[in-house]
């Protein structure tokens, strides 16, 4: 039975998602998706009201629905928002799923996006159209740009890459560093985060089961 081990905000984690955090596995929209949320959670509440990271399904939709994206995302206020992370995938359906993730990150102080793939120019496409249909919302048509990412060494850890960078950024923004520096992003740094999530969730999961009285 795939039972439920984590129920936090939006996200339900099953025993079938937090297996994929054990290599040789690609993480899910589900895992992504609880990570975002979960880092979103845990910044400092002045810049956390400064930065969005939004997950696989609402990155999605807005590759997938063009102009139509702008009015449902508008209780985002993305505008507002300083840096904006979204998980990419290449799947060309409406929902996420596909064979590679990589992240989209957009900065209102550089009026840009930036595209960060640990397979260089394998999610081009759909990140260039992701930031066109983001665009719609955003003041000063912003520039795009593939960025040198950390490369993923295997066939299986571009989700890791992406939670590796999009923690990565929401830490060093704030510090005012013109240059981000990805460097401690090495395969060995990405093995080590996939342990390290899957105690936060057995963490997450004791403490909710606790505090529930089971």
């Amino acid at each position: 039975m795939d039972q439920v081990v984590l129920s936090y905000g939006d996200s339900l984690l099953r025993i079938s998602d937090v297996a994929l955090l054990d290599a040789p596995h690609w993480l899910n929209d589900n895992i992504i998706g609880f990570i975002f949320e979960f880092l979103s959670s845990t910044l400092a509440p002045s810049t956390a009201e400064r930065v969005a990271l939004l997950g696989p399904d609402v990155s999605q939709f807005i590759k997938c629905c063009g102009n139509d994206a702008a009015e449902f995302l508008q209780p985002l206020e993305i505008p507002r928002k300083d840096l904006v992370l979204l998980p990419v995938n290449d799947n060309a359906g409406t929902e996420a799923g596909g064979t590679h993730w990589s992240l989209l990150a957009y900065l209102r102080s550089a009026r840009q996006f930036l595209h960060y793939d640990s397979a260089p120019g394998t999610n081009a496409p759909h990140a260039r159209l992701m930031a066109r249909n983001l665009s719609s919302l955003l003041a000063g048509n912003p520039r795009y740009q593939e960025e040198d990412a950390p490369a993923q060494h295997n066939s299986y850890d571009c989700g890791m890459y992406v939670v590796c960078v999009a923690q990565a950024l929401c830490e060093q923004y704030f510090r005012g560093c013109n240059n981000l520096n990805l460097e401690n992003i090495t395969p060995q740094y990405v093995t080590q985060k996939r342990a390290e999530w899957k105690e936060i969730i057995r963490e997450l999961g004791s403490h909710s089961k606790a505090t529930s009285g089971h």
